[in-house]
């Protein structure tokens, strides 16, 4: 964290529904204030920029304004010469904003430490990257010599990797690993955990300072979940584990003993009981289902395993400080305030209803599993469960769910009948 400096510019950033940085710069001076004034009818449009009279967007109120309020005296090093980054929580009417997706994950945090548990997340991305073709188009970035787990120059020729590692040293952003993925040119980039609010802060600055540091290099670093039909899908994926207040992790003994505590069996049976809910906020595209599909390894089936990557909720078989449940459903469309909440959400259901831990996945996953749930088979389908889970609905915010899925629902009819390449087109530049 830093403090403000003379001559310096702040840029305000904040996640909206559709994961899309939002805010503005503002000097120096202007930022000591602490605040600024945009509209509300942030939350009233699509990527196309196609107005909706979604729940609490504002259009049929005369598009008022909401205030984004932030700690000048405790900003993030920015990427940009000369600029900081503030981050910023929403406010409307004197009162925190219900669409706001960082004020939704703090709710949830204050869930679980009323319990005395401190949530503690580390975040795995993939995405691909892509270069200008011959007629300007963006192809797949040439690594002839790539292969999974890969790293160096014959994986990335361009020195990319180099580029995004350094910036994030210089920007505090702590990467944990990069490596390439199975299929070239796709990498994995994982961050270090934190605390909850910290991680998602770290991941929505780091995907965001990546791609802006490509793009000004002729680079487009894609995040979309399914970009190639024949290649696999890009994820996001969640490791989540709880600090006691004696500095203990609460999940420490639990593959030791040989079956899952209370906790983490209360966390995997919300996790699974709010499934097919879960899929429309963190995999919230028309292209989020062609990569949720069976023998994926994305997610797709409501099951869970210990050290097994063919399910949704893998229980890690490290131990102690590292023990963790790893959730592998979403993709990094989603907001990563808005489908963390979600997660710690249906996690803390689960934990104080007591839902019962359905049966542990004891076949391949791929071709035979012990469940028959999986997530739906559309965005359209994931909306509906979504809208009809309204334990987890209220849990969340009746009307932030309500504007996500009036939104979403626009974004399905600007789709409607448009090819795969068409669809893809429509998403590559914002994802």
């Amino acid at each position: 964290m830093t403090e403000l400096a003379a001559g310096d510019r702040v840029r305000i950033l904040f996640a909206d529904q559709l994961n899309l940085a939002r805010g503005k710069y503002v000097p120096s001076s202007e930022a000591r204030k602490g605040h600024a004034r945009l509209c509300v009818g942030t939350y009233a449009v699509t990527y196309s920029k196609a107005l909706v009279p979604a729940p609490g967007g504002g259009l049929l109120d005369g598009l008022p304004d909401m205030e984004a309020r932030f700690d000048a005296n405790d900003l993030r090093p920015g990427w940009e010469a000369g600029t900081q980054i503030a981050l910023a929580d929403l406010h409307f009417q004197g009162a925190p904003f219900p669409l706001c997706g960082r004020s939704a994950l703090k709710r949830a945090i204050d869930g679980w430490r009323k319990h005395g548990l401190e949530p503690m997340v580390g975040m795995e991305l993939e995405a691909y990257i892509f270069q200008r073709g011959p007629n300007g188009e963006w192809v797949p970035y040439e690594t002839p010599g790539a292969f999974v787990y890969g790293t160096g120059p014959f994986t990335d020729p361009a020195g990319l990797i180099d580029d995004i590692w350094a910036m994030a040293a210089r920007c505090g952003l702590p990467i944990e690993s990069i490596n390439a993925e199975f299929d070239a040119p796709q990498f994995e980039l994982t961050l270090r955990y934190a605390d909850a609010l910290r991680a998602a802060d770290d991941v929505f600055l780091f995907r965001q300072m990546a791609r802006e540091l490509l793009i000004r290099r002729g680079y487009l670093l894609s995040f979309l979940p399914k970009p190639f039909a024949e290649k696999s899908g890009s994820g996001l994926h969640f490791n989540i584990s709880f600090t006691e207040h004696s500095g203990r992790n609460a999940f420490a003994d639990d593959v030791a003993n040989g079956e899952p505590s209370r906790l983490m069996a209360g966390c995997i049976a919300g996790l699974l009981q709010h499934h097919e809910a879960l899929a429309a906020i963190m995999a919230p595209l028309t292209n989020s289902y062609a990569r949720l599909q069976p023998a994926s390894l994305s997610g797709y089936w409501a099951n869970w395993g210990i050290d097994h990557r063919s399910v949704t909720v893998r229980v890690s078989a490290e131990t102690g400080a590292a023990a963790r449940i790893e959730h592998r459903l979403a993709d990094c469309a989603a907001s990563p305030y808005f489908a963390l909440a979600a997660a710690l959400q249906a996690a803390l259901l689960g934990y104080e209803k007591g839902y019962e831990l359905p049966a542990r996945e004891t076949n391949d996953g791929l071709e035979t599993t012990v469940t028959d749930r999986h997530t739906p088979h559309s965005l359209p389908e994931a909306l509906d469960a979504l809208e009809a889970d309204t334990v987890l609905t209220e849990t969340l915010g009746t009307e932030l769910v309500a504007n996500f899925i009036a939104i979403k629902r626009q974004e399905v009819l600007e789709l409607e009948g448009k090819s795969e390449a068409e669809q893809i087109a429509y998403y590559l530049h914002f994802i």
